[in-house]
C-alpha cells in the first residue's frame, strides 16, 4: 500500500514536469511571434517563388523596408537577402535565418537600391560550365 506522502511527490512531480513543458512551449511561440522569424520565412519563399516563375532578362524589384527596419534594430545592417544556387536565404536577426529553394535553372542575383529600400533581383541565364 502506497503511503500518503508517496502519491504527494508524485503529484508535485508530475506538476513541476508540465510547468517546465508549458514555459518551454510558451517560449518557443513567444520567439516564433517576434515578426523577424515570420518575415524570414515570408520573404524566403515569396522571393523562390518569384525567381521559379521568372524569366532570363527579368528584373524584379521587391519592397522590403519593413524586414529592413526590423534587421537594422536587430543590429544588421549589411545584405539581408541572400541567394547561393538554388537556395534563398533571409536574415534578420543575429541567432538565426531562413532558407527556401527554387527550381528554376537560372541565374539569380539580388542586390539592395538603399535608396528606395527595395532588393532588386535579377534573373540570368545559367551558364554552363
Amino acid at each position: 500500500m502506497e503511503k500518503k506522502g508517496q502519491i504527494l511527490a508524485e503529484n508535485i512531480i508530475f506538476i513541476v514536469l508540465n510547468l517546465i513543458f508549458i514555459s518551454m512551449l510558451m517560449l518557443f511561440v513567444f520567439s516564433k511571434a517576434g515578426g523577424e522569424a515570420v518575415l524570414e520565412e515570408k520573404y524566403s519563399k515569396q522571393i523562390a517563388l518569384i525567381v521559379d516563375s521568372a524569366k532570363p532578362g527579368m528584373q524584379i524589384f521587391l519592397d522590403m523596408e519593413d524586414a529592413i527596419k526590423k534587421a537594422e534594430g536587430n543590429g544588421i545592417n549589411g545584405e539581408i537577402v541572400f541567394i547561393e544556387g538554388n537556395l534563398v536565404t533571409v536574415k534578420l536577426r543575429d541567432k538565426g535565418q531562413y532558407s527556401y529553394s527554387f527550381f528554376n535553372d537560372v541565374d539569380a542575383t539580388v542586390y539592395i537600391d538603399r535608396e528606395n529600400k527595395k532588393y532588386v533581383i535579377t534573373i540570368n541565364e545559367k551558364q554552363n560550365e
